[in-house]
Parts: structure tokens; C-alpha cells; sequence
């Protein structure tokens, strides 16, 4: 889909740091840094662990939960951690393992429901589970607050509950003996986006020092932990999470960084790096997302997330890597199950389309065969091409009796403008029934329909939306941060881009745009173009992936506009600048605004 470039206006940044280049400057201002603090990303700028603040900022239920654990730590107490099956219920459930071991509990253990069997969160059937292996108390990492029939099963059987999550809350909260999120009504948390790994972070960083008073350490004549060495898994479990970067979770991710470079990491996450071909002691936020992070989901997506889970809690480098070879063969099968059902999807909406100036506002698909593991990348990867909002279905469960209603399940992803949680809400709302659950973000959410009324819920889904959205809403645009001059366009400068992260979601990796000649095209890995581009008499590579290869290569450009990232390319030891392309168009096509 053809993608508009717009330069973003310029603001003031005479409030930042003198010595910062200005282009470093202007970035940072235009992405929201209102003052010099907002860069220091230190521990103690993280929110609620300054004393004048503390109680203002601190997370609701966090003294009941600190008081319950206290208790079940002294009464060796079975403890379960229900976790969820992506990446960061993976890290939320390794970091509380991890945490449990240091505070010297010995009867701890997790549960993660298998998407294919129980579904999502706290089910009253991974209770009953939970409670056959002798489960006292239950607490829930990256689920909980939507789990209200769970959570009611848990306390018919006389077990204690305690929810950490971050999801938005519905109408109905749950039950539980404490809650911790940063989203439920009362909580003056200022970060209302901590992944689910950041909150069970703060849960046991709580812990540690409730423990401290209580003398808890001394008395069991343990070591108090530093919970700091948890980080890696909290910057893993952040990006890979897309929550939004605000500065408390830039600092949670910077300070993970900054112990995986120094080679403070735990084996799973070391494995991890070197089965992705990554160099670890210049790794980057993206790497989370696209590189450890898919890997870790793979396990969650086709097999068991407890795969995941035991890679990060691997004891040593040597069953570590066993285990992160394992995940990168998922991996691979992942990514062919996804591009086989992207390849049908895009077949579907040209077969519904005229052309793309013709596409719905919003787009549900279904396809019996499609494997529910992915659905959510490909919903993504289909948001991306056409953005448009889009729900991708897959039947629940191919074993179900005759007589039984088959369910679908729907995952989702939005685009800027639209509130995909709120929509399915009001969906709800204006036509009862319709939807079986649900529950998600702004940007992400999931949902269970009745497969018969698929073909309404695609009617109504497109009809709304289309009432929410407004037309510039529907417009594919790429904000740029300017041009670069050739004296810019240098290792150096890639360098300190780098250097200026972490970038991530809502704190976007800085994208340039110019205009270059041409100078040679080429396909490489079947769908990707290799570039060499041309400015001023300087000669750059680049590389755009995942192109059009009826459209690329084009013997008759001669001059190209770019919208690219600066980006730094390791090849046999030698390091060279990279211009990694997101938008590609012979220069007559140009869409651009100043």
C-alpha cells in the first residue's frame, strides 16, 4: 500500500542537554523528552522507589499481596505461578520463579495453560489442575484481571488468589484475595503501560523490602536478593510485549541492556542470543522483539510454552542452548505455517477488492485450516501491508462433539485512530451474544465467536469501525525526522542512534528520508532488495525487505526517495553503515510533505 512520508514539525528542545548533537536533540523533543531527567535512565528514577513519592506512586494491592507471600513464604505454602503463553508471560513466570528461589521459598511451582487445550488466563480447568497437584495459592502473571469464572473456582476450593496483570479491566474484576495492576480503577501508578513481567517486578522488588521490615532475611539467615538481576528478563519481556516505551519502561529496558552487554545475563537469554546470530554485548531493543522474542513465542504458538519458560530457567549454557536450538526450530516452522496463511489471506482480500483503494475499513478473516498459534502475526503482518484494523480467526478446537457449537477464536490488531478493545466492547454492547469474550489493548486484543456468526461479526466489524475512524485515519503515513546529510550518513553517527535508545513502541527508532540516484538492484533471500544508492558522490548500501518483486527491481529508476532507518551491518568482523528501508518509490511516485 502506498505510503505517505511526512516530516515531523519541529519542536523545542532547548530544555535538553547542551551537549547532545541537535538532530539527537529534535528527536528526542519530537518524541515527547520534556527535560534533561527523562534521559537519565537510572534504578532510581523508576517510579514508586523514591521515599517522597512512594506512596503516591505505588501500585495498588501491592502491600496485601506482600503481606500474603510474606505469609505463604513463612508457611512454605504450595505456591503456583499461572502464567500466560507469550513472551512476556514467559519472562513474568521466570522472573517470579527466579525471585521465589532467592527469597529461599522450596515449594514453588508454574502452570501455563496450552492455548490448544484450556485457552488464555486463569481457566476454572488450569485451577482444578493446579489444585490436583496440591496448589494453596494461586498467582497470575500477564493474566488474571479478566479471569472472573477462574479466580470464583480457585476460592470454591479454598485457595488463595493473587492477580498481577496489566490487561484493561472489564466491567466484572475478579475476586481475588489482592490485585496488582496498573490499569484498575484507584491505582495512582503513573505508568499505566508496565508489561506483565514489569509488574511482577515491581511485586517482588515489594516483596524484598517488605521482607526487609519484617526482619524475614535475617530470621531465615539467607541473603536479601538483588532483584535487579532480574532486568534481563524484564527488558526481554517489555519490548517483546510492544508495550508502549514511556520513560519508566525505558529504564526498566536500558538497565536489562546494559546487564545482558556486560555479560550479567542468565544462560537461557545468552542461548537465545547466539542461536539469533546476535552480538551480545552491542544487542539492541529490537532484538527483543525480533530476534529472542519470537523464538521464545514459537514454543507458546505451536507446542508448549513451558519449553519457553525452562530455556530461561536453564541452570546452565550447555542445556541452555539445547533447549534454544529446540525454540529455533519452532521458530522456522512458525514462520512457514505464517507465510502460507498470509499468502491465502492476501488471495481472500484480493478476490473481495477491486484494487486497494477499494478495501473495507476493516478486515476479519477466517479460514478453517489456519493454525490459531499465528493468527496473531498474520492479523499484524496484514495490518501492516493495508492498514487497516484486522482480525484473524481460527477454529478453537478440532475435537469437539457433534452437538457442539464450534467456537473460533479471533486475534486482533489495530491501527492509530482506533481502540480495538473498546470497539469489540461496544460490538458487545449494540449486539449481544455476538461476541463470546474478549478482552486486549488498544492496539491488540483477542476474541472467541461462534463460527456461524462469523459472517455477521465481519458485517458488523467493518460497518463500526468504519464509523470510529476518520479518513486520515485509513492513510498509510511514515513520519520522518528529516534528511541526512552525507556527513551524517557515517558509522559514527549510526553509532550514537544507537547509543541514544532504547527505541521501541510509541519512542519510535529515528527514520530519515531523502532522495538518491540509483545505482544498482538487486533480489536477494527470494524478497528482499539489495540497494546501492548514491548522494553527493557518496555511495551507501541499503536493503528493503519483504518487497514487491512485480514491482523490484525497476530497470527504468533512475532516482529513488527512501524512508529509512541508519543502521550498522556486521559482516565477518567488519562493521559498515546500512540504510535499512522502510518505504521505496521511483522518485516520480514521490508522496512527501515538508
Amino acid at each position: 500500500m502506498a505510503k505517505k512520508v511526512i516530516r515531523r514539525d519541529r519542536v523545542t528542545d532547548e530544555h535538553l542537554p547542551s551537549h547532545l548533537l541537535p538532530i539527537i536533540k529534535q528527536i528526542y523533543a519530537s518524541r515527547g523528552v520534556e527535560c534533561s531527567q527523562q534521559l537519565e535512565l537510572k534504578v532510581a528514577n523508576l517510579h514508586g522507589l523514591n521515599a517522597a513519592d512512594e506512596k503516591s506512586n505505588t501500585l495498588k494491592g501491592l502491600p496485601e499481596a506482600c503481606e500474603l507471600l510474606h505469609r505463604a513464604l513463612i508457611n512454605k505454602t504450595n505456591i503456583v505461578i499461572i502464567g500466560d503463553f507469550d513472551a512476556d508471560g514467559a519472562t513474568s513466570t521466570a522472573l517470579m520463579m527466579c525471585a521465589f528461589n532467592l527469597m529461599g521459598s522450596t515449594n514453588h511451582s508454574f502452570l501455563v495453560p496450552n492455548r490448544f487445550e484450556y485457552g488464555y488466563g486463569l481457566t476454572p480447568e488450569i485451577v482444578d489442575i493446579a489444585a490436583s497437584q496440591g496448589a494453596q495459592m494461586l498467582v497470575t502473571v500477564d493474566n488474571g484481571i479478566s479471569c472472573v469464572a477462574g479466580v470464583n473456582r480457585a476460592k470454591a476450593l479454598g485457595l488463595q488468589v493473587i492477580v498481577t496483570d496489566h490487561h484493561l479491566p472489564g466491567h466484572v474484576i475478579p475476586e481475588a484475595d489482592a490485585i496488582v495492576n496498573p490499569n484498575q480503577a484507584g491505582c495512582s501508578f503513573p505508568s499505566k503501560s508496565l508489561a506483565g513481567v514489569g509488574v511482577a517486578f515491581y511485586v517482588m522488588l515489594a516483596l524484598r523490602s517488605y521482607l526487609r521490615e519484617k526482619n524475614y532475611f535475617v530470621q531465615q539467615q539467607i541473603n536479601e536478593p538483588n532483584i535487579a538481576q532480574l532486568l534481563d528478563l524484564v527488558a526481554l519481556g517489555t519490548v517483546a510485549d510492544v508495550v508502549s516505551l514511556d520513560a519508566n519502561n525505558r529504564i526498566l529496558v536500558e538497565q536489562g541492556l546494559k546487564r545482558i552487554r556486560a555479560g550479567q545475563t542468565r544462560p537461557g537469554i545468552q542461548a537465545l542470543i547466539e542461536v539469533a546470530n546476535k552480538n551480545q554485548q552491542r544487542l539492541v531493543a529490537s532484538d527483543f522483539g525480533f530476534a529472542l522474542g519470537p523464538r521464545i513465542n514459537a514454543a507458546g504458538r505451536l507446542d508448549d510454552m513451558s519449553f519457553g519458560i525452562n530455556c530461561l530457567l536453564a541452570p546452565d549454557l550447555a542445556s541452555a542452548r539445547v533447549m534454544a536450538r529446540d525454540l529455533d526450530d519452532l521458530n522456522k516452522a512458525r514462520r512457514e505455517i505464517e507465510q502460507g496463511m498470509q499468502q491465502e489471506a492476501e488471495s481472500v482480500l484480493k478476490s473481495l477488492t477491486l484494487d486497494k483503494t477499494n478495501l473495507p475499513n476493516a478486515i476479519a478473516l477466517y479460514h478453517q485450516n489456519w493454525h490459531q498459534g499465528v493468527i496473531g502475526i498474520v492479523a499484524g503482518r496484514l495490518k501492516e501491508k493495508f492498514h487497516r484494523p484486522c482480525i484473524v480467526f481460527a477454529k478453537a478446537s478440532d475435537d469437539l462433539p457433534a452437538d457442539k457449537q464450534q467456537e473460533i477464536k479471533g486475534s486482533a490488531r489495530s491501527i492509530p485512530g482506533l481502540h480495538i478493545r473498546d470497539l469489540l466492547e461496544h460490538i458487545d454492547s449494540q449486539h449481544p451474544n455476538l461476541i463470546l469474550k474478549f478482552g486486549g489493548h488498544a492496539m491488540a486484543a483477542g476474541l472467541s465467536i461462534a463460527q456461524q456468526n462469523f459472517e455477521k461479526f465481519q458485517v458488523v466489524f467493518n460497518e463500526l469501525a468504519g464509523q470510529w475512524l476518520k479518513e486520515e485515519d485509513l492513510q498509510s503515513i511514515i513520519l520522518s525526522d528529516g534528511e541526512l546529510s552525507t556527513q551524517q550518513l557515517t558509522l559514527g553517527f549510526a553509532e550514537q542512534l544507537r547509543e541514544a535508545g532504547p527505541w521501541g513502541q510509541n519512542f519510535p527508532e529515528p527514520l530519515f528520508d531523502d532522495q538518491f540516484t540509483l545505482v544498482q538492484q538487486r533480489i536477494v533471500g527470494e524478497k528482499h532488495l539489495k540497494l546501492v544508492v548514491e548522494k553527493q558522490g557518496e555511495v551507501f548500501d541499503g536493503i528493503a525487505f519483504n518487497i514487491d518483486i512485480k514491482a523490484w527491481p525497476d530497470p527504468k529508476a533512475k532516482q529513488v526517495h527512501l524512508a529509512y532507518r541508519l543502521d550498522v551491518n556486521e559482516f565477518r568482523g567488519k562493521r559498515t553503515v546500512q540504510l535499512m528501508i522502510e518505504n521505496l518509490v521511483a522518485v516520480e511516485q514521490v508522496l512527501t510533505e515538508n
